[in-house]
């Protein structure tokens, strides 16, 4: 298999470079031409981007794709002509067993469904939360994963706040029937016990610490943004009295708590969430427009640099195969 592919060599430089499989297609797998694929800039930017080893072979990237499939290996269950979505690098050309694919449901175009591997995200906290509609949910940090972690908190009936310091971000939700601050207000006693669930998203030592201040007693504080470096002078003391004296239930926001497939007596799966995260995307339940750029693969280098750099308004990409 011959293909287009983004390579990582050094911090701060990415590429579009040749790639080459000479391996014969396995009998479980499909192959295919890539159509569209997502970045997920805190995981990118941060793991790979901005942390390349020059001395280590250049890396690659990206994890949510989708592809038309072209070829089928002979045990494989899938069809020509399918459009799949699949956990792959950013490439011209795919190659995957098929039973780790999703079939993208008729009507959902390629960009929600590569789009969608980000919106699952928190929707694994939403299916393990005990917080029921319409209990008021906040979100921290406005991202590209907090703005979807919003808007579909919202469309599933919850009465949502949501919060970032950065101005321009609160705006990209204006007119979505969503509550805007600047940061979660701790000291307005008009907000408290509202609030049954803080999703962080922001990976924010500070954010963590007003979201346990600030629940209801018993609630829930839930960390899915990666504290990728330390950002406050906050100490462990100050969380724990928090969460001893207002019962707070603080946990991980792993997106793989739930299960990949679904099954008997499993409460939902990550397959489950991903395509009602397509369905969502494509109705317009949850919008993409204005916050996520259409991009040339070959402008990759841009695309990585602005994202980095938070230039313009997008949250994100989804590189556009069909441009090569």
């Amino acid at each position: 298999m011959d293909s287009l592919g983004f390579r990582i060599p050094s911090p701060g430089r990415i590429a579009l470079v040749p790639v080459q499989d000479p391996s014969p297609l396995p009998d479980e797998a499909i192959e295919g031409p890539m159509v569209a694929s997502a970045v997920s800039p805190g995981t990118e930017l941060n793991c790979a981007f901005a942390n390349q080893d020059p001395a280590k072979p250049a890396s690659c990237t990206g994890y949510a794709a989708v592809f038309r499939v072209e070829q089928v290996g002979a045990k494989a269950a899938a069809k020509v002509g399918e459009l799949r979505f699949c956990y792959h690098n950013h490439a011209s050309r795919v190659r995957c067993n098929a039973a780790s694919t999703y079939l993208v449901p008729p009507g959902v175009d390629a960009a929600s469904a590569a789009l969608a591997r980000l919106a699952a995200v928190s929707w694994s906290s939403l299916t393990t939360t005990l917080a029921r509609p319409p209990e008021w949910v906040a979100v921290t940090g406005l991202g590209i994963i907090g703005n979807l972690a919003a808007q579909m908190f919202a469309a599933a009936g919850y009465r949502v706040l949501a919060c970032d310091p950065l101005a321009a971000r609160r705006e990209l939700l204006a007119g979505r029937g969503i509550e805007v601050r600047e940061r979660l207000p701790i000291e307005d006693p008009t907000w408290t016990e509202k609030v049954a669930m803080v999703v962080d998203c922001s990976g924010h030592e500070g954010a963590a610490l007003d979201g346990c201040r600030m629940v209801r007693k018993g609630g829930e504080v839930v960390l899915v943004g990666v504290p990728w470096k330390r950002r406050a002078d906050i100490q462990a003391f100050d969380v724990m009295h928090a969460v001893f004296h207002r019962y707070v239930h603080l946990r991980s926001g792993w997106e793989w708590e739930v299960p990949r497939e679904p099954g008997e007596f499993r409460r939902a799966s990550l397959r489950e969430n991903t395509i009602a995260a397509m369905e969502w995307l494509a109705s317009g339940r949850i919008r993409h427009d204005g916050i996520v750029l259409r991009a040339d693969p070959r402008a990759v280098q841009q695309v990585y640099s602005d994202l980095q750099a938070q230039r313009g308004s997008n949250l994100t990409a989804v590189f556009d195969w069909s441009l090569l």
